[in-house]
């Protein structure tokens, strides 16, 4: 060569960079960072902006890069780095906002980490660094194929991987092994802590191994991703073509004819169900505004779904539509035989009124209100009522209820409005001439929300009931052809107006023989079938049933007796169910078996001979009742009068005023003058749990002092009622029925009633008063008369 020169001396020869042993560290989060990558990485806060403002005031512009162990530890210390990273250099920077910067950096190599300067205000480490260890020519070229090939399986389902394929060739070759394992463990979706396995794996060929594992598994998820991907695809399209098919056949049903939209077809049903009714003009007109302005409006506005529901409701009602009553009184007569038992005077009234429907061709004009205590049958009558009329049938508790809106509907204007109870119950029964029961009237509300039985002054009211007006329908409609059937246990607390439009028919319960015979036709034969029981299998005496009705069931009505004959039903069918397959027979002697110990006892055998002591008769809402009182004296220098057992204002009354009657008697009655002016007086009425009220145990309290007084003791088996006045007046009282009744039950041979009462005694069927010597008394002599003489 010329002048002797080196023929490689004209080659020109990069220097490698140096890259320093202490290099300030940036942590990062997520992934690591791999040789050869360049990155833009986005950094923040004091002490990033710190380090990064150190590489660059340094002349190599280098740091190091290393992933933190866990995203949730304080990037800022070194014990939360892992210990190789790599070293970087800065090649560009630019600010994003405030205290964000983005740094653009191009990873060198492995770096080990040695020791930590320092953490504050930046971490310096020194590190050690690690140059790329070669591996066999032969193994090299094995590795990348092997390498590239599942790369390329790769690139059928994720095209990204085939761009960076591409940039990574444009930099490095295929046979730089260890570099093209850093770069396909970047590219995959690996978790950080295996890409930090990979990083710190210096053997080239150990690491182009586990870079296949993990190739492996990324291909098997790229397969699944794209097997699950085909899946909805292909129930995408299969939906989309259905929806398509549909609304094709839906136009072409709707060209030919055969099929209508929604509006159109509740349109037509709301015409057609409007043909088969006979609406009043008013009714008739707000049908034709509501179809026409249901026309005009779209399905999916919310003004739509009111008018829908409202002309639904209007369409539902019966307008005209009646069922043909049936006058026939002989079969309403033996509907009423074959339901109940007794209640004469009640199955008269009701044939008088079917009757008087027969003469005027319609039952209009009455509203029926029974009253009675609980069991006696109310709400049975009303059903064999709808049924020997042939009408259907209605029956809703007003007990508790406290809305107007309940009885007259809501506004349409609120959400979720609706008619009230009365023409909720026309739509069920779809007739207009109904048979609907209000049960428990007597036990209506009243809140700040309205007063529902003023409301029912409009319904109940012959008059103003033709043109019924509920609050949603807006409406009259005529609810004369209606029968309403009310039922109460007490008449006080039923508002007057309300009372005043009803015919009150009383249902005073039961006695012991005719208790005896529903038992026998009704009680029994109902619970037998109930618990399935086959004829002969059990069998309840008489003189066992006539027991249960004296000891257990000794109220008005049959409820008790009922639930007594049940409980007998249940023990008989726990033995068949242990084995005792044997018919079972209920009679005085194993009765307790069955129901225990007697809940009432013989009243007689209280009814001692002992001055101050007389049998009551009282009416309360459960019927009539016998009550006794008692009265006795002590010494005592001042005169007193004290009573007990939780009386009433009206009751304390004429407790004082029979008190003040029998002192002033004294020369007349034959007992001392000063009797009542030595002795302090306590007069008592059992049972002290138990409040009391009224005015008719006037007479009662007068003859216990009347006794006590004069030591003469009542006889037994005499019960007595009546208002007392301060001269000695006997006044009448009310529930003649109710307590005769519990007379009878109490086994009273002689009762004593007002003189004006006579005719209401009168009145009783015979079956009631057979048996009862009954005295009528007209002033206190007369009582005393009737007593002891």
């Amino acid at each position: 060569m010329e002048n002797g020169q080196d023929p490689q001396a004209n080659t020109l020869i990069v220097p490698q960079e140096q890259i320093p042993e202490f290099l300030p560290i940036v942590p990062i989060s997520h992934r690591p960072l791999f040789p050869g990558m360049m990155i833009p990485l986005v950094l923040s806060g004091d002490k990033m902006l710190n380090t990064v403002k150190d590489i660059l005031d340094s002349n190599s512009k280098m740091g190091g890069v290393v992933l933190i162990k866990s995203p949730g530890d304080n990037p800022n210390t070194t014990e939360a780095l892992y210990h190789v990273g790599v070293s970087i250099k800065v090649l560009k920077i630019a600010p994003i906002d405030d205290g964000t910067i983005q740094v653009m950096v191009s990873a060198l190599k492995r770096f080990t980490f040695v020791k930590a300067l320092h953490d504050e205000p930046i971490i310096r480490w020194q590190v050690a660094h690690h140059d790329e260890e070669p591996m066999p020519d032969f193994e090299t070229k094995a590795y990348s194929m092997a390498i590239i090939s599942m790369v390329k399986e790769l690139i059928k389902s994720n095209s990204l991987f085939q761009e960076e394929l591409k940039l990574f060739l444009n930099r490095f070759t295929a046979e730089d092994t260890g570099r093209l394992a850093d770069f396909v463990a970047a590219m995959t979706s690996a978790e950080p802590h295996q890409l930090q396995e990979i990083l710190e794996t210096f053997n080239a060929k150990k690491r182009v191994e586990k870079v296949l594992q993990l190739l492996k598994k990324e291909v098997e998820l790229s397969k699944l991703q794209k097997k699950i991907t085909k899946q909805i695809e292909e129930n995408i399209a299969k939906n989309q073509k259905e929806f398509f098919l549909k609304q094709q056949l839906k136009e072409i049903k709707k060209e030919l004819g055969l099929e209508k939209d929604e509006k159109t077809s509740e349109v037509e049903k709301f015409q057609e169900r409007a043909a088969r009714l006979s609406f009043s003009p008013e009714a008739q007109r707000r049908f034709d505004e509501e179809l026409e302005k249901l026309r005009i409006l779209e399905p999916h506005s919310a003004e739509y779904g009111v008018s829908r529901n409202y002309l639904d409701w209007l369409t539902s009602l019966p307008w005209g539509v009646y069922s043909e009553d049936n006058y026939d009184i002989r079969k309403a007569s033996r509907v009423l035989d074959r339901d109940h038992y007794g209640l004469a005077d009640i199955k008269e009234r009701i044939l008088e009124f079917i009757s008087t429907g027969k003469m005027k061709g319609k039952l209009t004009g009455s509203i029926i209100c029974f009253v009675g205590p609980p069991g006696v049958g109310k709400t049975s009558i009303g059903k064999s009522v709808a049924e020997a009329l042939g009408r259907k049938f209605f029956r809703f508790s007003l007990g508790g209820m406290r809305d107007e809106a309940e009885i007259k509907g809501h506004r349409r204007t609120y959400i979720g409005a609706m008619p009230g109870k009365i023409i909720q119950s026309l739509k069920q029964v779809e007739t207009a001439n109904p048979v609907i029961m209000l049960d428990e009237i007597d036990k209506i509300g009243a809140s700040f929300q309205g007063d529902p039985a003023s409301a029912l002054l409009e319904v109940l009211d012959p008059e103003q009931n033709n043109s019924f007006l509920d609050h949603y329908l807006d409406v009259p409609f005529n609810l004369s052809n209606i029968l309403f059937i009310a039922t109460a246990n007490q008449m006080d607390t039923i508002p007057l107006p309300l009372l005043d439009r009803m015919e009150v028919m009383k249902l005073s319960g039961y006695i012991l023989e005719e208790k005896l015979q529903i038992a026998r036709k009704y009680l029994i034969p109902k619970q037998l079938k109930e618990h399935g029981f086959k004829r002969g299998m059990l069998n309840v005496t008489a003189p066992a049933l006539k027991k249960i009705v004296d000891g257990y069931a000794r109220e008005a009505g049959v409820r008790s007796l009922e639930n007594s004959i049940r409980k007998i039903m249940r023990k008989a069918t726990r033995r068949h169910a242990e084995g005792d397959t044997k018919a079972v027979s209920v009679t005085p002697a194993n009765l307790e078996e069955f129901l225990g110990k007697p809940r009432f006892q013989d009243e007689s055998q209280y009814l001692k001979k002992i001055p101050g002591v007389v049998l009551g008769l009282a009416w309360t809402s459960m019927g009539g009742v016998t009550l006794y009182i008692e009265s006795t004296m002590k010494p005592a220098k001042v005169r007193g009068f004290k009573q007990t057992g939780q009386l009433g204002d009206v009751m304390k009354e004429s407790s004082e005023i029979a008190y003040t009657y029998v002192s002033s008697r004294s020369r007349e009655f034959g007992f001392p003058e000063d009797l009542f002016e030595t002795h302090y007086v306590h007069l008592h009425v059992p049972a002290g749990a138990t409040p009391k009220d009224g005015p008719s145990a006037g007479i009662t309290m007068a003859l216990s002092l009347y006794s006590l007084a004069t030591g003469k003791a009542v006889k037994k088996n005499v019960a007595m009622t009546g208002e007392l006045t301060i001269t000695g007046k006997v006044l009448p009282i009310g529930g003649v029925k109710e307590k005769t009744l519990a007379a009878k039950r109490a086994k009273v041979k002689t009762i004593i009633f007002p003189l004006e009462n006579k005719k209401d005694y009168d009145e009783l069927p015979a079956h009631i008063r057979k048996g009862l010597d009954a005295r009528f008394v007209n002033y206190f002599e007369d009582v005393l008369e009737a007593v002891y003489r």
